[in-house]
């Protein structure tokens, strides 16, 4: 097995601008997870790269890869980066003096970004999705992980922002990135899980309902002065970038002083 870790104060700082330009302090980690193993397999010459699960087919998206098992690094530069990934956190983090000049051009920056599209295509590297050959649920993999790998389950109980014990278990900043789901369009992890076992018949939609009227929206509490100091910011600095999102969104809007949200799930 090959580990692969960033620089950790060049990522803490890429949250801090991630969570405040993008609304989402988890996207640097995806920058490099989707990235990385194109590194290695470009430096080892394999050819299939092999990933988890399409997301987009999985958890409702685009069906643009319905009969397609791959995507190019090009691909998902479109999908997913919007025209404002690395390049531009870089930029502003450049411009607002959170990174120096040094940490911009640092060779760790690199794994955040893909190999160059003509050196993938020289070495014909393709990446596909272990869910198109082999069905995805969830549940199943939890059980499957549990009899043949020793997973354990949340000790806390439920992972906060929903109903399941097993999500969520190994990153410390992933329940704000689905609060700040929450804020920008009034889902959280709760309303992604419960979709997702009614369409595979695990749950009743009216299970659903009620699960995500209990869960959905639920605070991170449990690491939020962890996450705080990890990205060295303020607690009021905090709270002004969900109300700052939370304001642009079109499902949230104010009565007596309170947000409440347009269209609750019912």
């Amino acid at each position: 097995n090959i580990l692969g870790q960033p620089d950790g104060l060049i990522h803490r700082k890429m949250t801090r601008l991630s969570f405040e330009l993008k609304g989402d302090a988890w996207e640097p980690f995806a920058y490099g997870q989707k990235a990385w193993a194109f590194h290695i397999a470009n430096k080892f010459d394999i050819k299939l790269i092999f990933y988890g699960e399409n997301g987009e087919l999985e958890y409702g998206g685009s069906e643009k890869y319905m009969n397609r098992p791959m995507e190019t690094p090009e691909e998902w530069e479109y999908e997913y980066y919007k025209g404002s990934g690395v390049t531009d956190l870089i930029r502003v983090g450049l411009e607002r003096g959170i990174l120096s000049k040094e940490e911009s051009v640092s060779p760790a920056m690199n794994l955040y970004r893909p190999p160059p599209p003509e050196e993938i295509s020289e070495r014909d590297l393709e990446m596909h999705w272990y869910s198109y050959y082999h069905r995805c649920t969830p549940q199943e993999n939890f059980y499957y992980a549990v009899k043949n790998t020793g997973l354990q389950t949340n000790p806390e109980g439920h992972s906060e922002g929903t109903y399941t014990k097993h999500v969520s278990l190994d990153d410390k900043a992933d329940g704000f990135h689905w609060y700040l789901a929450y804020m920008k369009f009034g889902m959280c992890r709760c309303s992604r899980d419960a979709q997702t076992d009614i369409r595979r018949h695990h749950i009743t939609r009216e299970e659903g309902v009620a699960l995500v009227n209990r869960y959905d929206g639920e605070f991170p509490r449990r690491h939020f002065k962890w996450f705080l100091q990890y990205m060295d910011v303020k607690e009021e600095y905090f709270w002004a970038v969900m109300d700052f999102y939370r304001e642009k969104s079109n499902v949230w809007e104010k009565e007596n002083g309170s947000w409440v949200m347009k269209y609750p799930v019912v």
